[in-house]
């Protein structure tokens, strides 16, 4: 039986504290039939690629749970209309549970009601309503609240009722704690043991339950993670100080280790919730994203005239109108109006930039101080807010290779660790130890194991790195791109679109004894307004400015990377290169005229030759504008060693002239397509490793043969589907920064794995030879994490090169 179709899934999970929660919620996943998952610690959240006639959504949550974890859903209800029986209802129930994000649908036959359980952001109300009506009944949505603003009460609740327990916990354990500070400063005062009992017991047992809990569900499902460690630990701690008391009875002459239990786990739940905190600070980039999103659009209607509605009921040709100050609903094109966008958060552009009617916007931007009307061009997730949002998702699911080896060894850390901790035991009291200092000693080495660390050493830099990146509009797709980048020592740049500014213009048109200017550009116009090469409409929009009208054309041919012929009022009209005229045996013209082709490639400008009825008749030249920062890229990689080729369709002329104009080590012309392709296989085998960047469907080859592609966002679908870097903004500046960002980010992870090792690799031996205390153990695990994910968002410091802070 062949696969089904593959359907993807993000699920927000919560309880997991370390980076064997993760493994264990991998494995479980893995045992469902035509399942893979990404579990991603720092983002709390498993993206899983799935067959959706083997398993369902609903059958994923459910194994999460099993395991001993929580998935994150919202409630919906709608009310049924069109139900005669049980079996309608049962009808309705499996349409719905269909629907991509479902966790659960419950449908009542006698209350007509409808209850389902979703991932947030996976499904609209309208969704729901369709997938009923299409199994033929009616169904009216009963929510009213806003899903998106609940799943942030959920969060913020959460997180205060954590405040508050570690405020309890705090309160509890501070007078434990004093005693011992005083003991240092030569205080010989000592709390009843019963008040020290009365203190720890609810601090173990009621603010420590999370990880008794914890540790039950890792046990129950034969596995083992951080909360079996503090569990193990804490429990040692509190019960030899209760063995202690009770067998010293009341006069207390012993030492008891309540302090030691109740600050381990105050500490560890105050290093969760700053951990959780600078968890949520790395993805602030998406959360930021996602909030540029409006709810609500002003549509122009003939009949009501500016009517204020949901988002979702926009279509595509829809006027929109945006008011200064207002975030740009939609994607779209100006109709009317003229102003300024600020488009920071999307492109990375710090400089507002000026619309005018026939230009495009995107949601999310930021009106200025003019009134636009926007034709709607895109809605849902085809805006391009959306795409990003989805791209900069794919990429902080994603895992490094050097995560594989951490996954392993964080799988059998906690195992090791509690072996450590009995070989520890069973050598104190081998040399002689007492009990009590034996178990002190496998007490240390269980609290300050921290496989969490280890864990989030991966994620939270790429989540980091990535949120950074697209905040400056460059978009990494996937890691592979990330962990290529730091290697390229050479880049291919496309000229046109990429080096250039991808808008030629007509700047001379020169024609031969026979025929004259209009009647020329007319001709050419012609043939070329079939095409949508940028060289074609700088030609058409010349005739147009010159209000030439255009004839019709027939018998059309397209010869790939020559040029084109066709008829037009029964001349036979040919437009291409040298080679092309020469092939149908056109030759150029002596003289003057001939001379000066030469003169214009020379120049850096295109040369397009025109040859009427067999005849040479002229030829038109265009220029594209450099851009403005392409010379300083190319210096500023130059300056970290890096080559830069370029390779262009252009002629050799023209690819020389920019070329020199620009300092790269290579240019060269009359690149097909293919050769573009090949021209980085070459690289590639003699060892160099290559990053492409180009903006057309042309370079969609050569973008996907290259172990970086990087894609122009001015460009082409198909070139940013391509290309594991999409540039948000056409600006080759940014090349070097998504090499850069690259470099930063494997740093981060270097450093983090450097100091989870160190803190486990120096903090076990330590503990386990006595010099570390429970206490001070508990507090070193703490840390860890901490400074594991603070030192990534660092990370969110990092800009490309000379962007302003």
């Amino acid at each position: 039986m062949g696969e089904g179709a593959r359907d993807e899934v993000t699920l927000q999970i919560g309880g997991m504290s370390c980076a064997s929660c993760a493994g264990r919620i991998e494995k479980a996943l893995g045992k469902l039939p035509g399942v893979s998952s990404v579990v991603n610690l720092a983002l709390n959240s498993a993206h899983i690629t799935f067959d959706r006639n083997q398993t369902s959504v609903g059958k994923l949550a459910d194994t999460i749970r099993s395991a001993g974890y929580s998935v994150a859903d919202e409630s919906r209800s709608f009310d049924i209309d069109g139900m005669t029986c049980a079996n309608c209802a049962l009808r309705v129930e499996k349409a719905l549970g269909k629907l991509p994000g479902i966790t659960e649908a419950n449908v009542n036959f006698a209350l007509e009601r409808a209850d389902i359980r979703t991932l947030p952001g996976q499904l609209d109300d309208a969704d729901v309503i369709a997938a009923v009506e299409k199994a033929g009944y009616h169904a009216v949505s009963r929510n009213k609240s806003d899903p998106a603003n609940g799943q942030q009460d959920i969060e913020k609740n959460g997180f205060d009722k954590s405040l508050l327990w570690l405020g309890a916990s705090i309160i509890l354990t501070a007078p434990l704690v004093a005693q011992m500070i005083w003991m240092y400063l030569g205080i010989n005062y000592h709390l009843n043991p019963w008040a020290e009992l009365a203190l720890a017991t609810p601090v173990q047992f009621l603010i420590g339950w999370r990880f008794y809990r914890g540790a039950w569900m890792a046990l129950r499902n034969a596995s083992a993670n951080m909360d079996v460690l503090v569990a193990l630990g804490t429990s040692a701690a509190y019960l030899l100080s209760l063995y202690n008391m009770l067998v010293a009875g009341h006069d207390g002459q012993t030492h008891l280790y309540f302090e030691a239990s109740a600050a381990i786990i105050t500490l560890i739940l105050a290093g969760k919730i700053m951990e959780e905190r600078a968890k949520r600070g790395a993805s602030a980039a998406i959360r930021e994203l996602m909030a540029l999103r409006p709810r609500r659009a002003r549509k122009l209607d003939q009949d009501n005239g500016e009517v204020e509605i949901d988002i979702a009921e926009l279509v595509i040709g829809d006027i929109v109108r945006v008011l200064p100050g207002e975030r740009v609903p939609v994607d779209g094109k100006v109709s009317a109006g003229e102003s300024e966008l600020d488009e920071s958060l999307i492109t990375g552009e710090t400089r507002p930039v000026a619309r005018v009617p026939g230009d495009t916007v995107v949601g999310g931007a930021v009106n200025g101080t003019g009134r636009l009307d926007v034709e709607v061009t895109a809605i849902g997730e085809d805006t391009t807010l959306s795409r990003i949002i989805r791209l900069v998702e794919q990429a902080q699911t994603g895992k490094a290779p050097v995560q594989k080896l951490v996954d392993k060894v964080s799988g059998i850390f906690v195992p090791v660790v509690v072996l450590i901790a009995l070989v520890t035991f069973g050598g104190w009291l081998l040399f002689g130890a007492t009990m009590e200092a034996s178990i002190v000693a496998a007490v240390s080495v269980l609290v300050i194991a921290c496989p969490c660390a280890l864990g989030l050493a991966t994620p939270t830099a790429l989540v980091a790195g990535t949120g950074a990146a697209a905040k400056s509009g460059i978009l990494i797709r996937n890691f592979d791109a990330l962990e290529q980048a730091h290697n390229v020592d050479t880049v291919i740049f496309d000229k046109t679109g990429t080096l250039t500014e991808g808008k030629p213009t007509v700047r001379d048109i020169k024609h031969a004894e026979g025929t004259d200017e209009a009647g020329l550009l007319r001709m050419v116009a012609a043939v070329q307004a079939a095409s949508e090469h940028p060289l074609a409409r700088a030609i058409v929009n010349a005739a147009r400015k010159q209000e030439i009208k255009i004839p019709d054309i027939t018998d059309f041919n397209s010869k790939t990377g020559a040029g084109v012929q066709a008829k037009v009022e029964d001349h036979n009209v040919v437009i291409g290169n040298e080679a092309m005229l020469a092939d149908l045996g056109i030759g150029l013209p002596d003289g003057d005229l001939g001379s000066k082709i030469a003169d214009y490639e020379g120049r850096g400008q295109t040369v397009i030759l025109v040859a009427i009825d067999g005849r040479f008749a002229g030829f038109i030249t265009l220029e594209d504008r450099i851009r403005a920062s392409a010379k300083q890229a190319i210096t500023d990689l130059k300056a970290r060693g890096i080559n830069s080729i370029m390779l262009s369709g252009d002629g050799e002329d023209v690819a020389s002239y920019v070329a020199e104009q620009l300092g790269l080590e290579e240019g060269r012309g009359r690149i097909r397509p293919q050769d573009k392709a090949r021209e980085v296989e070459k690289l590639r085998k003699a060892g160099r490793h290559v990053a492409m960047v180009g903006d057309g469907i042309n370079d969609a080859p050569a973008l996907a043969a290259a172990d970086v592609g990087i894609a122009m966002g001015g460009g082409t679908d198909v070139a940013m589907e391509t290309a594991g870097i999409t540039l948000m903004r056409s600006d080759p500046a940014l090349v070097e920064g998504a090499i850069d960002v690259s470099i930063a980010t494997r740093r981060k992870i270097a450093q983090n794995l450097f100091w989870a090792f160190a803190y486990n690799v120096i903090g076990v031996p330590l503990a386990a030879f006595g010099i570390l205390s429970p206490a001070i153990a508990g507090a070193a695990m703490a840390l860890s994490s901490v400074s594991v994910v603070s030192n990534s968002l660092l990370l969110r410091r990092w800009k490309v090169r000379g962007e302003k802070s």
